[in-house]
């Protein structure tokens, strides 16, 4: 069997659109240079750079000197929050995230404590939605920064940023919003100016466009500190050189993707709902996590399976060319339980047994029926050999 035969880890990566690849291949192959004035080649670049940066700032319905590019959303990132609190750190040294954040904003804030930042976490409830009375209860004098995530990378949940925009714009001084829109660029209606973000990083290759290359919402007269210094080839925030084939593939997968944007955001859903269903009806004992409905993001199917480890699961569908995600942590990491799943109120049993499906607008229901129908097989082999499931089970 093919590995990755049948794809469904897409919030990881995507499969890149057959039209990226061709929008890349000239620049790879002749049009390899550099932007810059006077010389023909340099001017050619600069212009189609301008092109590709105005196309993704369509979608963003931003304007385009907002979108710088960067090698990547965790890059995005970084430049966002470090630049915020290093450009504003002298009107005050308290930070706001949750405990369901994605790690590139946990680790940020990690970073801000050991250096002489204050950092409140906010708790979420048991479908992974953030505590909006602890948001408003933690803003203090001394804070300068929210940052969040849109859409969890565990469970799906797409949080309340209308909301969210509220407290932030209520309190009586400026604080910042931050945003990751890794899960949510592609997948919901962002609106920006609505919701009051001042930064929001997104990447490309999670709407089929290559990997290695990302983009950061700057709004209009936000300042932030400079975190990379040298020259200045594409963008003045991340300086140095960027892969001018890689951002016209990404301006590539935004055009098609967002040319039929809710079409395609109805194809994941309709997959999605049909995953979900079937695997409930074909597997006893299998319990959601996050929220159902139109709050959880259209391509994130997450579910615990019980008795049995996700570890294990995950083996034996990549054993029948099914790419999936666990939501136990890796051998690497130890076999620790998700914290995500932990935060939300979730016991060890059901973290180590659940797992993530991600779909794209490539999967099809015939891929959905030969992965559910390896899954109930699995799982009925699995608890066999399942102390804990023979033993409730007598």
């Amino acid at each position: 069997m093919k590995p990755g035969q049948v794809y469904m880890d897409n919030c990881v990566s995507s499969k890149p659109a057959p039209e990226v690849l061709q929008a890349m291949q000239s620049y790879w192959e002749e049009e390899f240079w550099y932007p810059s004035s006077f010389v023909s080649t340099g001017e050619k670049i600069a212009g189609d750079i301008e092109g590709f940066r105005a196309t993704i700032a369509s979608a963003l319905k931003v304007k385009a000197n907002e979108v710088q590019f960067t090698s990547g959303g965790t890059m995005a990132n970084n430049i966002a929050i470090k630049g915020i609190l290093t450009a504003n750190a002298h009107k005050g040294t308290h930070v706001i995230c949750s405990v369901v954040d994605y790690p590139d904003i946990l680790t940020n804030a990690a970073f801000f404590e050991q250096s002489g930042f204050e950092v409140s976490y906010i708790g979420a409830d048991s479908e992974g939605f953030v505590n909006l009375e602890e948001l408003k209860q933690a803003i203090r004098p001394d804070t300068i920064l929210f940052m969040t995530t849109i859409v969890n990378h565990v469970l799906g949940t797409i949080q309340p940023m209308e909301e969210i925009g509220k407290i932030i714009a209520a309190a009586d001084h400026k604080i910042f919003l931050h945003a990751d829109a890794g899960q949510a660029f592609g997948k919901i209606k962002l609106e920006l100016e609505k919701w009051g973000i001042d930064t929001m990083s997104i990447s490309a290759h999670k709407i089929h466009g290559p990997q290695g290359i990302g983009a950061l919402y700057v709004k209009s007269g936000t300042k932030l500190g400079q975190l990379i210094h040298g020259v200045k080839r594409i963008d003045g925030l991340q300086t140095g050189g960027l892969n001018i084939a890689l951002i016209a593939g990404f301006a590539k997968a935004v055009e098609i993707y967002f040319a039929d944007f809710d079409a395609n955001v109805a194809k994941l859903r309709e997959l999605s709902d049909y995953l979900l269903a079937s695997i409930e009806a074909n597997i006893t004992e299998v319990e959601i996590n996050g929220p159902r409905g139109n709050w959880r993001a259209p391509h994130n199917v997450n579910v615990s399976i019980g008795y049995i480890e996700g570890e294990a699961i995950t083996m034996m569908l990549d054993m029948q060319g099914i790419t999936v995600a666990t939501g136990s942590a890796c051998a690497s990491q130890g076999l620790q339980p998700n914290y995500i799943l932990m935060a939300v109120g979730k016991n060890h049993v059901q973290s180590h047994g659940s797992m993530k499906f991600t779909l794209s607008i490539y999967n099809s229901k015939d891929e959905i029926d030969y992965v559910v129908k390896h899954l109930s097989d699995i799982t009925i082999e699995l608890r066999k050999r399942s102390p804990l499931y023979l033993a409730t089970h007598r």
